[in-house]
C-alpha cells in the first residue's frame, strides 16, 4: 500500500508528504521532482519545449514507476487526476488523499513559495487568483472522484494533517 497525496498547486502535498515520510519511516516521492530530475528540465521548460500534453505523458510515466512502490508516500502534480489511468493505477496501489486548500490560501502559499516560477507554471493567461479559482472549479470533480478521503489544510498545521491522515488510514489497515 502507497499513500498518494492529490491536490492543486500548494495544498501542502510535498510539506505534509515529507512529515508523513518521517512519522511512518516510509520513503517519499515528489512526483514532479522526480520528473524534473530524470528530463533535466523545470516543469516550466517542458512546457514551454515541448508543450502540456508531452508534460502529461511524461507525469504518466512517472506516475505509473511509482505505483510499483510498495509503502511509499507520493506527491503528486496537481493535474496527475486528470488522467483516469494514473487515478486507476493509483488507487490499484494504494489510498488516495485529496488536500484542499481555498484558492485565497493556495495564492498566499504560491506568493511565498521561490518554487513557483519553475515548478507552476501558468496554466491560463488570467491573474493568480482568477486562475486558480478556474482551474479548481474545473479540477475539483477530479479531485472529488479520485479520493478515498480529504482533508483540508486551511490554517491547520503540518502535525495536525498528518494525526487526521493517519487516524484516517487506520481504516484503510496501515501497518506502520
Amino acid at each position: 500500500m502507497n499513500i498518494f497525496l492529490i491536490g492543486y498547486r500548494c495544498a501542502g502535498k510535498s510539506i505534509i508528504g515529507r512529515s508523513l515520510s518521517k512519522k511512518l519511516g516510509w520513503p517519499f516521492l515528489d512526483a514532479d521532482l522526480e520528473l524534473t530530475e530524470e528530463y533535466g528540465m523545470t516543469i516550466s521548460e517542458i512546457v514551454k519545449k515541448l508543450g502540456w500534453d508531452k508534460f502529461r505523458e511524461m507525469e504518466q510515466a512517472i506516475i505509473k514507476r511509482t505505483c510499483k512502490n510498495d509503502k511509499h508516500i507520493v506527491a503528486t502534480g496537481g493535474g496527475a487526476v486528470l488522467n483516469s489511468k494514473n487515478v486507476r493505477q493509483m488507487k490499484h496501489n494504494g489510498v488516495l488523499i485529496w488536500l484542499r486548500a481555498t484558492p485565497q490560501t493556495i495564492k498566499a502559499r504560491m506568493s511565498t513559495d521561490n518554487s513557483t516560477e519553475d515548478m507552476r507554471p501558468s496554466l491560463t493567461s488570467k491573474g493568480m487568483l482568477e486562475e486558480i479559482e478556474e482551474t479548481l472549479l474545473n479540477r475539483n470533480p477530479y479531485y472529488e472522484s479520485a479520493k478515498d478521503f480529504c482533508v483540508d489544510t486551511d490554517d491547520v498545521g503540518v502535525n495536525e494533517i498528518c494525526d487526521i491522515i493517519l487516524g484516517e488510514m487506520n481504516h484503510y489497515g496501515l501497518k506502520r
